[in-house]
């Protein structure tokens, strides 16, 4: 999603409000990251189950109209790409990868300002902080570098739903080998690969093929 330069906010066509420096994290874009000398920490939230985009926008709008959008760094609700195989084909769909929580990047020690305590603590479908109830624990900051580095598509591929047993029987749907039948001898979850035994003039021949070129028998 690309965020106009002027004005500071606007509309989409869902109605909800683009705060500017919002990036579409759930989209895959790379968080913005301000340069105003301001030190920031990267901190969870925990949000109520199914609730965790109304909290990012809830939060963003607020303080917005309160005057304090600028000591927010961003906020995101990490998403991941999963590959399924449906009808056949193999379609990728996005899935929260850190289920009830948000991730928002504040000033070191938000508590001590009790205005944006307040914001975020008030915020419908925040039950509060990882840490202590008055003092949250920040991030650390490899982890955080993970989860970027996943929501920027630069980590592994995505991950198939479809599981595969060795010996199991298949049918290949798509590529030179389709409509052949045959027994999985390999199976490269890393790479979503398989090694299937099919019958080629009356011999047995390994071919490979991905997950979603097969489906189960």
């Amino acid at each position: 999603m690309t965020i106009e330069e002027t004005p500071d906010h606007a509309e989409d066509e869902s109605g909800a409000v683009q705060v500017e420096g919002q990036e579409a994290a759930e989209e895959g874009a790379a968080p913005a990251i301000k340069d105003d000398g301001i030190k920031r920490r990267w901190y969870a939230l925990h949000a109520y189950s199914g609730q965790e985009a109304n909290v990012k926008k809830n939060i963003l709008i607020n303080a917005e109209h309160g005057g304090i959008r600028d000591l927010i760094g961003d906020v995101l609700v990490p998403m991941e790409e999963v590959a399924e195989i449906k009808s056949g084909e193999k379609k990728i769909s996005k899935r929260k990868f850190f289920p009830g929580y948000v991730l928002i990047q504040l000033p070191v020690h938000p508590e001590r300002n009790p205005e944006l305590w307040h914001l975020i603590k008030e915020t419908p479908g925040v039950s509060g902080f990882i840490g202590s109830r008055t003092v949250p624990v920040p991030l650390d900051d490899a982890e955080v570098q993970a989860i970027l580095e996943e929501i920027r598509g630069e980590r592994e591929r995505p991950k198939p739903k479809v599981k595969f047993e060795s010996g199991e029987r298949v049918k290949i749907i798509d590529g030179p080998f389709s409509n052949f039948l045959g027994n999985i001898d390999d199976i490269n979850a890393e790479r979503g690969t398989l090694k299937v035994m099919v019958e080629i003039f009356e011999r047995l021949t390994s071919v490979e093929v991905e997950f979603w070129q097969v489906e189960k028998m």
